[in-house]
């Protein structure tokens, strides 16, 4: 396209905006350009068709997606009996808080009774032995027996000893006790506890039920709901707009006009192939205990990038895979600066870099510049 055709299209439209017919022929004089900057000569008619307008630093619209909450998986724990055997008691319901170490159920268990038979078992060995040594060990101080009944002595309390460690280790590592079960007997009643302190927040037990260690649903579910996690889909348009440390604001349809404040904690390193988005995790304060787990919220990230230019999508152009706008340096001079933009939404880019602010963008026009500016020798 020609320079003469090209101001003779702009003629054209002004003339045609302004509602009279374009003459035959418009000779205007067209734009000098030097290196990056195009100069028109003062009181132009084209520069009627440029609108200018002044930017200043905003922060970036926050991003809303939608969002599911769930337990705090750093602060819960499911429960199951580590032993077969059939429940008896429960003494947890679903709400009450507990402490570590509170009982839940009591489950009569067979291989329970076999752990605190063999502890029992042991512990009276131990104890057999040690008297067998303190009596063959006076025989032999009064040379009443051999040395070698003193050895022999020596080697069946080594063996009972490693034996009742081995038992009492065994009954501890399922919640019992050497000489509290000995005391009490062997009652085949292993007593299941909580191992954190938090509320019971599901329970999938009854009277009589069995249990058993490889049961796909845990007896009881007990956390902490003080803190809940968020859990995000984020798509991999919006990635670039999120990062870890992020505030979110939450909103639900169960409590209008209000908001509860979380942080994202952790933005995932792969793409889901099925939905093509990213998983993201925050987490929200729930003191009051109003949020519950498995609720859908919108959730608003706000970015913690620094204030950036927001600019009309127009206003910046592409050219090779690069973005470019142009801006004004005077009443008849405009100058293409290449900028880095973020995302648009709502018909608005956020320039990133390349853009001072307080400067003049051109947000109408820019298509003619571009076009006068290539078709324009650099002197």
């Amino acid at each position: 396209m020609t320079k003469r055709l090209l101001t003779g299209l702009l003629a054209a439209s002004l003339l045609t905006a302004c509602g009279k017919r374009a003459p035959d022929s418009v000779d205007l004089p067209p734009p000098a350009r030097e290196g990056d900057t195009l100069t028109f000569e003062a009181g132009s008619p084209q520069l009627t068709a440029f609108k200018v307008e002044l930017v200043a630093g905003q922060k970036p619209a926050p991003l809303a997606v939608t969002g599911r909450l769930a337990w705090n998986e750093d602060a819960t724990v499911r429960i199951l009996s580590p032993l077969a055997g059939r429940l008896v008691a429960l003494k947890a319901p679903v709400g009450v808080r507990v402490a570590a170490g509170d009982l839940l159920a009591e489950i009569s268990s067979p291989d329970f009774g076999q752990a605190q038979s063999d502890a029992a078992r042991a512990a009276t060995d131990l104890a057999a032995a040690e008297r067998t040594k303190e009596r063959v060990a006076r025989l032999v101080e009064r040379g009443a027996a051999p040395r070698k009944d003193l050895d022999a002595a020596d080697t069946d309390l080594s063996r009972a000893r490693a034996e009742a460690r081995r038992t009492s280790a065994r009954l501890a590592r399922w919640g019992g006790d050497a000489a509290t079960d000995a005391a009490r007997g062997p009652d085949q009643l292993f007593r299941l506890t909580s191992p954190i302190a938090g509320v019971v927040v599901e329970r999938n037990a009854n009277p009589g039920q069995e249990a058993r260690p490889d049961a796909p649903v845990p007896l009881f579910v007990v956390s902490e709901p003080r803190t809940l996690w968020v859990l995000l889909d984020v798509t991999e348009r919006d990635l670039a707009s999120v990062k870890a440390g992020d505030r979110l604001a939450l909103r639900t349809d169960a409590y209008p006009g209000r908001t509860f404040p979380g942080r994202l904690d952790l933005v995932g390193d792969a793409l889901d192939p099925a939905s093509r988005t990213v998983k993201a995790r925050g987490s929200v304060d729930n003191a009051v205990s109003l949020l519950k787990a498995e609720m859908y919220v919108t959730v608003e990230v706000e970015s913690r990038a620094a204030k950036a230019a927001v600019v009309p999508a127009r206003a910046v152009l592409t050219e090779d895979g690069k973005r470019f706008c142009f801006v004004a340096d005077g009443p008849a001079r405009f100058r293409r600066v290449a900028v880095e933009v973020g995302v648009e939404r709502d018909g608005k880019v956020p320039v990133l870099s390349g853009l001072p602010e307080g400067a003049g963008v051109v947000t109408d026009g820019s298509l003619l510049l571009a076009s006068l500016f290539a078709s324009g020798k650099s002197s």
